[in-house]
């Protein structure tokens, strides 16, 4: 197929998956030491860009980022689930698995997809989204997995299944075999995520809007699993905004912020080796980034803790014990402590907190509350009592005027105060 054919098939795939998308597309290629060459490029860019990478192992990202760096603390639009099939590793025959696809699951057990990518090798069902923000990362992820688990018996890969994964683009050549990619489009309507999630796995309706009865079984272990990716990604979140927080001038502190977002990475993504990758260009962020050597070896027991997470018996033994799963489950007063997060910054973080931290926000949330149920903020209480207390005053001193030898208690009487009031409303005219 000639070059401007396999513009048109890059371009029109562009244009299927990310038309009217927000914020930054990755385009990434293979170089000889396999590893990525990034760019990074706006929606409007992406379809031009991509005629002067065509050739072998080009890929893009399926969802946008808010800067020009690729990784899910940066999610701006979550665009799409996918799940990459590596049923040649089976020895499966790719018409079974297409038939088998179309007989046994579309519908059934998950939605249709979108698109199929032919890889080269495997094939990538994506399922494209009404574009949700990073707050439902989640949530997202819940829906990712499910899919993923769903498909595990046709080669579903577990290390492509977070919300940065690039995949190959249409009209490129895979590599390994000379292969060119190609896809299939079957619908163009986009899905909504909570749709997917109320149709395919609706025990997490009662964690979205919680109940107050115990879980037990299937719906607690979903539940679980929800809470955890919530947790992870928030203390993910919280890292990176606290590195942002002191202009990247982490020095002393360096190799415990590699360790911990290697490791929340880890458990997010399921990926290893591009949570490694992305904590080396973490580091590059410092001020004073440490060695890359240094990274590797200082975070490497992130990864074991990170596999003890995928360990069935460990991770049953550690909820047992109350733990949110194996691996590490570190309190927030260790993290607080560990990296010295003061109370200033706490008011940044999503969960990093501290007991006055929470009490504080408690505080708020509950004026807030208040306030919407129409009892009036404080300032507001002492406006209108000041302004009573002038009345008062007003009414006090033409009574005075009219009858100057007027007794107390009648002029409580007249205005409507105790005589004790009186004798303080007097004492505030003589002032």
């Amino acid at each position: 197929m000639g070059n401007s054919n396999a513009a048109k098939l890059a371009q029109y795939h562009a244009w299927f998956q990310h038309e009217g998308a927000d914020g930054f597309i990755t385009i990434a290629k293979k170089t000889e030491r396999g590893k990525f060459k990034q760019y990074h490029y706006k929606p409007g860019e992406l379809a031009q860009q991509l005629t002067k990478w065509l050739g072998e192992d080009v890929f893009f990202s399926q969802n946008t980022f808010y800067r020009p760096q690729r990784g899910i603390e940066n999610i701006r639009q979550l665009r799409s689930l996918y799940v990459d099939l590596d049923f040649y590793l089976f020895n499966f025959d790719p018409s079974w698995v297409m038939g088998k696809l179309e007989h046994e699951f579309y519908g059934q057990s998950i939605p249709e997809p979108n698109l199929i990518i032919f890889s080269g090798q495997g094939i990538v069902l994506i399922w494209l989204l009404d574009p949700v923000p990073y707050k439902a990362l989640p949530l997202w992820q819940a829906v990712q997995n499910y899919l993923l688990e769903q498909l595990q018996e046709l080669g579903g890969d577990p290390k492509a299944a977070d919300a940065a994964r690039v995949f190959r683009v249409a009209g490129s050549v895979n590599s390994k075999n000379g292969v060119e990619v190609h896809a299939e489009y079957r619908h163009d309507v986009r899905y909504q995520l909570r749709d997917i999630q109320f149709d395919y796995l609706p025990d997490l309706n009662e964690e979205i809007k919680p109940s107050k009865k115990k879980r037990f079984g299937r719906k607690k272990k979903v539940a679980h699993l929800f809470n955890t990716y919530k947790l992870h990604y928030a203390r993910f979140l919280d890292l990176v905004k606290l590195v942002q927080l002191r202009e990247h001038d982490v020095t002393g502190y360096r190799e415990l912020i590699c360790f911990l977002y290697r490791y929340w990475l880890c458990c997010y993504s399921n990926d290893p080796v591009e949570a490694l990758h992305q904590t080396m260009t973490f580091n590059l962020e410092f001020t004073h980034p440490l060695p890359l050597k240094e990274v590797e070896r200082a975070t490497k027991s992130a990864e074991k803790a990170w596999e003890a997470r995928s360990n069935e018996e460990a991770n049953r033994i550690a909820i047992e014990k109350g733990y949110p799963g194996a691996g590490y489950n570190i309190s927030n007063k260790k993290l607080i402590n560990w990296l010295d997060i003061t109370e200033d910054e706490q008011k940044h973080l999503q969960t990093i907190i501290a007991a006055p931290e929470k009490n504080r926000r408690k505080r708020i949330a509950n004026m807030e509350m208040r306030r919407e149920q129409g009892v009036k903020p404080r300032e507001e209480y002492l406006k209108q009592e000041q302004k009573k207390t002038e009345d008062k005053l007003s009414l006090l001193r033409a009574a005075l005027k009219e009858n100057p030898q007027v007794k107390g208690k009648e002029l409580a009487n007249l205005i409507g105060v105790t005589p004790a009031r009186i004798t303080q409303l007097k004492k505030q005219l003589k002032n």
